[in-house]
């Protein structure tokens, strides 16, 4: 999996096809390739980006996070 930290935008999560949308109403689950979120704070579709952040000034650096793909993440574990 990976996170891509788009210079003057969102996050962007390559989902490997598919992702699930857990809210307090219920899940959903949506068959994209990648799903971009919201990190400039003015999105009117949080979490996700609605293209908010072309037109309020938000500015941030380009950056890259990449999982090992063999990667277990298990919140019982610290």
């Amino acid at each position: 999996m990976k996170l891509e930290f788009r210079e003057n935008g969102p996050i962007v999560i390559e989902t490997g096809g598919r992702y699930v949308f857990r809210t307090a109403e219920g899940e959903h689950v949506v068959e994209k390739p990648r799903v971009s979120l919201c990190r400039c704070g003015g999105s009117g579709n949080k979490p996700f980006c609605d293209g908010t952040h072309k037109t309020n000034g938000f500015t941030a650096p380009a950056a890259m996070i990449e999982f090992d793909e063999g990667l277990v993440l298990d919140p019982a574990k610290p």
